[in-house]
């Protein structure tokens, strides 16, 4: 290392992105985001947001005609020929209204990409100013209803840290505007700004989003989408498996014996009924987990890790690896004869989301893969594993026990507190990631880059000194992950907690830049025929940008992981 801090090797070059396809002069595709003017969304945007009031209106004046027609009775009943006009004059008015209230909406519903903010106005009477600084912005969703695909039309939301749900909402745009604005705003936000797309270095990108703002000029070219190479796609059947084998299939199959066996043991068959809420509850989960899951998929580019996933409603994401704070490998005991996992993680912004089900869709690495799945992720999330033997160590820590792979286990003299636990929990520490593990049934691995550590905490209750051991929690941002190391010796708790805050800070100190393509970059470096191949990837044939070879060793780890990805594919 360095006496600045940094890692050895020659610098890493940010790819040369291939020049913007050409537009012609003056074209809305060309100046949707020229000089910062102010702009407006999509005509249609209102219908699209508001076509369940239109909906609840026509129910309300449509039903007795409805049910009427149902039920074999006349259409219009004596006196309706009186009562008419009036109908269609009330009618005519609450649609005038509505669709004067949709027209208002779109005309003061603006957005403006200028001085290193995108920034939206909204509202008549209550009037929403919000704004994201762009080296600040998380990721950026492409999300698109099922109304909005048949309009042609997506939805973009920037996800800022802490921005909760004051996350900036675009809505709605053509779909191919969308991708433009997201490709641009990524570009710059990313280090690779209009400047670094015609051969501008990235260190003025970096200085101008960490020093003065960056103006208008900045986006005086669209960029071109980054290119991508897809790692791994989800096939429907095993979607289908996971859900089958889930654990709210095992709840409901016991709810299920349980009530056979009560409403026969006292010959109340009104246990029968409370199956009724329950199938419909597990109804409703399958069909949110298979439809925000179906034809998931997986790529990496420049910009990040790009998910896409969606049957009606499909949606875009794309997570930048630097800024992933946690990351979590689970196993259900179902799914452990078919080798499979999930994935998800800790990212600032994704965890506050007020609908717990879009929260816990957005935080999902990886519904469900395979071991070579598992290794292909991780390689991109933590490009650096901090370790030559990364295989022996993450594979210790998915389903390993006691001293494999290095980890620390609760000591023996505890074992009454995790009975089958106690050889599992442990920990281990790489020099870029803390490893920690848990569970006999469900299994669990979870991975806390060190940089990302922002607070430790022992703690120890009256049966735990009686045992000599302690809980050390690492605190990180809302989400499903909770880092939290069970019953370790009070010792190795301890010391733990010292080396684990000295790691934190040295790691801070060598990454304290906003931008992330310096992290990606090493995760999406090319192999010798110029294309990235990951473990159980479909290679695409587009040519990713050559980016020269860190001399820290990380590509030996790249190697470890592809090897341990190819033995267990």
């Amino acid at each position: 290392m360095t006496t600045d801090g940094q890692l050895p090797g020659p610098p890493v070059v940010p790819p040369e992105l291939p020049p913007a396809p050409p537009t012609a002069q003056g074209s809305p595709e060309s100046n949707r985001t020229s000089d910062g003017e102010w702009l407006r969304v999509h005509p249609a945007s209102p219908f699209v947001r508001g076509w369940v009031a239109l909906a609840a209106i026509t129910f309300f004046f449509g039903r007795d005609l409805f049910e009427r027609t149902l039920q074999g009775q006349p259409v219009f009943e004596d006196g309706f020929a009186r009562r008419a006009p009036w109908l269609l004059g009330g009618g005519a008015v609450v649609l005038a209204v509505a669709v004067l209230g949709f027209v208002l909406t779109w005309y003061f519903t603006k957005y403006q990409v200028s001085g290193g903010y995108v920034r939206v106005n909204s509202g008549l009477i209550f009037r929403q100013h919000r704004q994201a600084r762009l080296d600040r912005v998380q990721a950026i969703d492409i999300v698109q209803p099922l109304l909005a695909r048949i309009f042609g039309l997506a939805e973009l939301k920037f996800e800022v840290a802490d921005a909760g749900e004051s996350a900036v909402r675009l809505a709605y745009l053509k779909i191919g505007e969308a991708r433009q604005l997201r490709a641009t705003i990524l570009a710059q936000a990313s280090g690779a700004s209009a400047g670094a797309v015609t051969g501008a270095h990235v260190d003025s990108a970096a200085g101008a989003s960490s020093g003065s703002p960056a103006g208008p000029e900045r986006l005086a070219r669209p960029a071109p989408e980054a290119p991508e190479i897809t790692v791994l796609a989800v096939p429907p059947s095993r979607l289908l498996g996971s859900l089958i084998l889930s654990e709210q299939s095992v709840f409901i199959v016991v709810g299920g014996i349980a009530s056979v066996v009560l409403s026969a043991l006292t010959d109340n068959r009104a246990f029968y009924f409370y199956l009724v809420p329950a199938a419909l509850g597990l109804a409703a989960g399958y069909w949110n987990f298979f439809n925000k899951g179906f034809n998931f998929t997986a790529a990496v580019s420049p910009d990040g890790i790009r998910l896409r996933y969606g049957l009606l409603d499909t949606q875009a994401q794309t997570l930048p690896p630097g800024r992933i704070q946690a990351v979590k490998v689970a196993q259900p005991p179902l799914w452990r004869p078919f080798g499979w996992y999930r994935m998800q993680v800790n990212a600032a912004g994704y965890g506050v989301s007020g609908n717990a089900a879009e929260g816990n869709t957005r935080t999902t690495l990886l519904p469900v893969g395979k071991l070579s799945d598992v290794m292909a992720m991780l390689s991109l999330v933590l490009p650096d594993p901090g370790t030559s033997q990364p295989e022996l160590v993450f594979s210790a820590g998915l389903n390993g026990r006691d001293s494999d792979g290095g980890f620390v286990t609760t000591p023996r003299r505890a074992r009454l507190m995790a009975p089958l636990a106690w050889r599992r929990n442990g920990f281990t520490a790489t020099d870029t990631a803390l490893l920690i593990r848990s569970g006999r049934w469900w299994r669990e691995l979870v991975l806390v880059p060190h940089q990302r550590t922002q607070s430790l905490a022992l703690q120890q209750g009256p049966l735990a000194r009686r045992f000599r051991v302690a809980d050390l929690v690492l605190h990180t941002t809302a989400g499903p992950v909770a880092p939290r190391l069970a019953q370790a010796g009070l010792d190795e708790a301890r010391q733990l907690f010292d080396d684990q805050s000295a790691r934190a800070r040295l790691a801070r100190k060598r990454q304290t830049t906003e931008q992330w393509l310096r992290q990606v970059v090493p995760a999406v470096a090319p192999t010798p025929m110029g294309a990235l191949q990951l473990p159980g990837s479909a290679v695409s044939d587009a040519p990713v940008p050559e980016v020269p070879a860190r001399g820290d060793g990380t590509g030996d780890a790249r190697d470890h992981y592809q090897q341990e990805g190819q033995q267990h594919g």
